[in-house]
């Protein structure tokens, strides 16, 4: 079965389903974070499927968030390094741990950590204004066409409606 795309979707939501595909995307990207870099290394710890992990690595290294360095020519290997698109993933990894830290995990807590080493404590991620560094609230906070949205799109009705458009 072949899945949608949202990739010319006019929002960066959409766009980033899109290029995360499945669960296994976020998952090898995670695996990155720990310091995975060798494509034995990621089939080991995460138990994909040869295939569908050299399909993840693929779109990973096209799509700019993981770059391919050989290591070793006889035979041919490869490591994979986050790119500075890459390490600014992090915090949408960050982002979900939370949510799942909050909602998912059992009477036992959280099942892993996050530590920021620049204050030495435990910690987990929060969303916060770049403006004025106040937690950000659904209740609190709306949506507003940017300048990358469509013109050609922003006289439909219901494009009207979402963005309060007069």
């Amino acid at each position: 079965m072949r899945r949608a795309s949202f990739a010319d979707w006019p929002c960066s939501i959409a766009q980033t389903v899109d290029l995360l595909g499945d669960g296994w995307t976020p998952l090898v990207m995670r695996e990155a974070f720990y310091g995975i870099r060798r494509f034995d290394e990621f089939q080991h710890e995460l138990g994909i499927p040869r295939n569908t992990l050299t399909d993840r690595l693929r779109r990973l290294v096209d799509e700019g968030l993981l770059e391919k360095e050989m290591y070793d020519g006889q035979p041919r290997r490869y490591e994979y390094l986050l790119t500075d698109k890459g390490r600014d993933f992090f915090g949408v990894l960050a982002a979900m741990s939370r949510w799942g830290d909050r909602w998912l995990a059992g009477d036992d807590g959280a099942p892993v950590i996050l530590h920021h080493a620049t204050c030495a404590q435990d910690t987990h991620a929060e969303v916060v204004c770049a403006a004025c560094m106040e937690p950000m609230r659904a209740e609190d906070s709306s949506m507003r066409i940017g300048p990358g949205y469509p013109e050609r799109l922003k006289s439909r009705p219901e494009v009207q409606r979402r963005f309060a458009i007069d």
